[in-house]
């Protein structure tokens, strides 16, 4: 995807020292464009932790690149294996909703051998090939998305409207988004597409990053309130719901970022096809039941008490709430299958369940 006309991805070596991996640190999009460099696994974590970078997605491919730190480390360390185990934990424990960050690490943990000399090519070489594949499972859920908006099209001869929650973009992956990809296919493709893009409280994700992608990509597209999405529905303005997952189990709840349930909801009592981009990466096949098996992470309540912009050419901080009013910040919630109309995988899309992932994946 591109900024400015130049073509980015969210993670990279840096092109004169492979010591370094270079990431969109994301806090302060759209205003401003930072590059971080990250040098250690601490770095990583607290990338990950902090939401330097964000979505299922990319802290999975972060993660891999930070086991690499970790072989890199371990040079120093006379415990090596334990040292590599020890970081791999503190890793998973950064943020432990999405899968795809103990699927990357676990990945890399694989590959451990008793040769210290070996292991930092073996982890890079490991985690470019992580980074590659993630692009295209994208690429290939934008593919099979793409028929579902084409239909649409051809059956109304007019603009379809999509509403989308959160940022399930590039910014969410390494290129093309996982919700987005399907968005980005049709508008390529010139079917006229219009997407509604939820604010996403607390940290505005939709606002802040999905909107700046689309603009960037010259998508038509309308920024909306977290509540509006039901009323849309209701007035004929929604066509089609398309979200991502930070972790989908095997009977297809869908773990999505909080307030994803709800336009659930609203999608389903509208009759409106409800859609997820679920790369494989994503799909947790150990857990059954999402709503009693998946962790939700609780973050901190400063972000629901506070918010951030920009006001005259500065990035501020400015409380909403009273100084003394708790607040509670769940980051995610979980969409029951009965909701969601299919998952667009990276092999097709099929129905959310059990013997639809069974299908598909064995």
């Amino acid at each position: 995807m591109n900024i400015n006309g130049k073509h980015h991805h969210t993670i990279w070596l840096k092109e004169d020292d492979e010591t370094i991996v270079q990431i969109i640190d994301q806090r302060y999009l759209p205003h401003e464009l930072v590059i971080e460099d990250l040098k250690s696994v601490d770095d990583v974590f607290h990338a990950i932790r902090e939401m330097h970078v964000r979505g299922a997605p990319l802290i999975g491919v972060t993660a891999a690149f930070g086991m690499y730190f970790a072989a890199l480390e371990a040079f120093d360390n006379q415990r090596f294996i334990d040292y590599v185990h020890e970081s791999a934990d503190k890793l998973k424990t950064a943020r432990p909703t999405a899968v795809n960050l103990s699927w990357a690490i676990d990945h890399q943990l694989s590959l451990v051998s008793n040769n210290p000399k070996a292991l930092p090519a073996i982890f890079l070489e490991n985690a470019q090939r992580i980074k590659k594949e993630s692009i295209e499972r994208c690429k290939k859920i934008g593919e099979y998305g793409l028929p579902l908006i084409e239909d649409i099209y051809k059956k109304n001869k007019k603009t379809v409207n999509v509403l989308t929650h959160c940022n399930a973009g590039w910014m969410a992956c390494i290129d093309y988004g996982t919700a987005t990809a399907p968005i980005y296919a049709a508008h390529d493709k010139g079917i006229p597409v219009h997407v509604w893009v939820d604010e996403t409280r607390p940290r505005n994700q939709g606002a802040r990053i999905t909107a700046f992608e689309l603009k960037e990509h010259g998508v038509p597209h309308t920024i909306i309130t977290d509540n509006a999405g039901g009323h849309l529905m209701q007035h004929g303005e929604v066509d089609l719901v398309l979200v991502g997952t930070d972790r989908t189990t095997r009977n297809g709840d869908v773990c999505n970022k909080i307030g994803t349930y709800l336009k659930a909801l609203a999608a389903k009592d509208n009759n409106i096809p409800f859609y997820v981009g679920a790369p494989s990466s994503s799909i947790d096949f150990k857990l059954k039941n999402g709503l009693e098996e998946i962790p939700i992470e609780l973050r901190s309540e400063d972000e629901v008490k506070y918010i951030q912009g920009l006001h005259e050419g500065e990035i501020k901080k400015v409380l909403l709430t009273p100084m003394e009013s708790p607040a509670a910040n769940y980051a995610f919630d979980v969409t029951p299958a009965r909701l969601v109309t299919g998952l667009i995988t990276e092999l097709g899309i099929c129905e959310a369940s059990r013997e639809g992932l069974v299908k598909l994946f064995h």
